[in-house]
């Protein structure tokens, strides 16, 4: 069966979206598809696939898949692409919506290529957390932003090797079973920052992260490193930015959590072999 796609690019985190509604992949094939044609060197490659769905109690539902077939509770940036496809697709009736997500239903504001978000409250903060990895000794903070992430502060991330470092600290014991994402953060300004980020599901470091970049922004103003709305520049160049209630002390609550920032529709197709 052809299977119609669209290519998308959030800030360089990029993603392969599927009209599922009337469904065209049966779930039990969806984890084989996605390894197939996440493939980048034998098929349309992509940090991820999108499946949209049917939704009971939002606009629309979407079932979330990284490139190497395991799913994930969210992902700010395929969040973004969504919302901009549903609307130029005409599956919604505005440009304002609700998606359906495995971490709970989040808002979208589309504006031509510009999407923002309201994700779900942030929750499982843990802060100072002292990690040995073959010698070096890292202090992590941590929070779930719809998926998990920790943070690590860098003088100059471009010094890191990200996939070395962030391969171990995301298969480290302390993050186990799960795992987690893993970003390196740079204080740039008093409401900016840098971040190079290593994903998992990817298993290597991506161009960007919407939830990664919620999450440097959230613990760096714990620390008072910044204050919103916070602009943070991703490793593909675009500069996403994250706005928040202020945290009432180190650990504070947020409230209203919104990231924003640029969308791309690369290319659209058919699929004939996969």
């Amino acid at each position: 069966m052809a299977i119609q796609f669209t290519k998308m690019s959030g800030s360089g985190n990029d993603f392969i979206i599927i009209d599922n509604r009337v469904p065209v992949i049966d779930d039990a094939k969806k984890v084989d598809f996605v390894r197939r044609v996440c493939n980048r060197k034998m098929s349309i490659g992509a940090d991820g696939v999108i499946f949209v769905e049917n939704s009971d109690c939002a606009d629309i539902k979407w079932d979330f898949y990284n490139e190497d077939g395991s799913t994930a509770e969210m992902c700010g940036n395929g969040g973004r692409c969504l919302a901009r496809y549903a609307v130029e697709k005409n599956m919604v009736p505005a440009h304002k919506m609700t998606l359906e997500t495995l971490a709970g239903l989040i808002g979208a504001e589309v504006n031509g290529d510009s999407v923002k978000i309201k994700l779900t409250q942030p929750e499982n903060l843990q802060q100072n957390i002292a990690l040995a990895l073959n010698g070096t000794e890292y202090q992590i903070d941590s929070l779930n932003t719809g998926v998990p992430h920790a943070i690590i502060y860098s003088d100059n991330i471009e010094d890191v090797n990200v996939k070395e470092a962030g391969h171990g600290i995301r298969f480290h014991e302390t993050f186990a079973p799960a795992g987690t994402n893993v970003n390196f953060v740079q204080k740039v300004g008093d409401k900016a920052l840098k971040i190079r980020t290593y994903e998992r599901g990817v298993e290597d470091e991506t161009l960007a992260c919407g939830t990664g970049v919620v999450a440097s922004a959230l613990l760096a103003s714990y620390k008072n490193l910044v204050q919103p709305p916070v602009a943070v520049e991703t490793r593909g160049g675009d500069i996403l930015k994250v706005d928040f209630t202020s945290p009432n002390g180190e650990q504070g609550p947020v409230t209203e959590v919104y990231l924003e920032g640029p969308t791309r529709i690369a290319f659209e197709g058919t699929l004939g072999e996969y």
